[in-house]
């Protein structure tokens, strides 16, 4: 929703592209009016645009590079930049290193991985993070945890290896439908080829060692072949760098991996939950 409120949160990249297509539309004698019907929008979404009052979508940025672009491709360049401010500051170092990873491993105690999350869990976590965020940081938050789920079928395909905590399989956040939605869609994810899903079962501590009671994590392979760690703690985003770290930590998250279901009983196990009437 545009509010006034906006212009004053929104990042460089959206009052720069702002700037932009008010003057190529006045370049180009066009009204808000004539620009919004060549672009799929109202005259009222072209000036909040341009007024930051809400800032340009993707798929806005998308059809001002078709219509008024001229060739330059500078709204498709925009596009990542746009993206990159709508993250959280802790997680935009990382997000890059995410997208061009060739093998992205992660671990989860308390929900759903962002990259396999659904647009309705989405919404849902993060309306109800505290402390609260606008109804338009909301959705800019949710577009783009979404937008990462391009890595799933990037070429080439990176290899995608997901360990959740049983209890995450359990959790509901908005509905019970919700969370059933998203254990389809978790279903779904796991059977493409080059994805990998286990569950850390809730009784492994009365089975003997514990692996996974120091928190969350993601390893990276980089297309360079580099090896990170990335965890967030309370809001604050850690890089892990060092190899004599991140070996230990890559240690730890083989064993989390050997003290999970297989890949077949997780399916099954999710399947189940998915099909659980509460």
């Amino acid at each position: 929703m545009a509010r006034a409120e906006n212009k004053t949160e929104a990042g460089g990249t959206a009052h720069v592209v702002a700037a932009l297509a008010k003057a190529l539309r006045e370049q180009q004698a066009l009204t808000q009016e004539q620009l919004g019907k060549k672009i799929g929008y109202t005259a009222a979404a072209v000036s909040a645009m341009e007024t930051c009052a809400q800032p340009a979508s993707d798929q806005m940025l998308v059809n001002l590079e078709e219509t008024i672009g001229g060739g330059l491709g500078v709204f498709q360049k925009a596009r990542k930049w746009m993206l990159l401010e709508k993250y959280p500051a802790r997680f935009r170092g990382f997000s890059e290193l995410e997208a061009g990873a060739i093998t992205l491993c992660s671990y989860e105690t308390h929900v759903v991985d962002g990259l396999f999350q659904t647009e309705d869990y989405a919404r849902a976590l993060i309306g109800g993070s505290y402390p609260p965020v606008s109804e338009r940081r909301r959705e800019e938050l949710v577009e783009a945890r979404l937008a990462r789920r391009a890595l799933f079928d990037r070429n080439p395909a990176p290899l995608i290896e997901l360990i959740l905590e049983e209890s995450v399989l359990r959790r509901p956040f908005g509905s019970w439908e919700i969370l059933r939605g998203q254990l389809r869609s978790l279903a779904e994810d796991a059977r493409r080829d080059n994805v990998c899903v286990q569950v850390l079962p809730l009784d492994r501590g009365l089975r003997g060692t514990y692996a996974g009671d120091r928190g969350s994590m993601k390893l990276v392979e980089t297309k360079d072949h580099q090896h990170v760690v990335y965890m967030e703690i309370e809001d604050q985003g850690i890089l892990v760098s060092d190899p004599a770290e991140v070996s230990q930590l890559a240690h730890r998250y083989a064993r989390i991996r050997a003290q999970a279901l297989s890949p077949d009983e997780s399916l099954g196990l999710i399947e189940r939950l998915a099909g659980e009437e509460r």
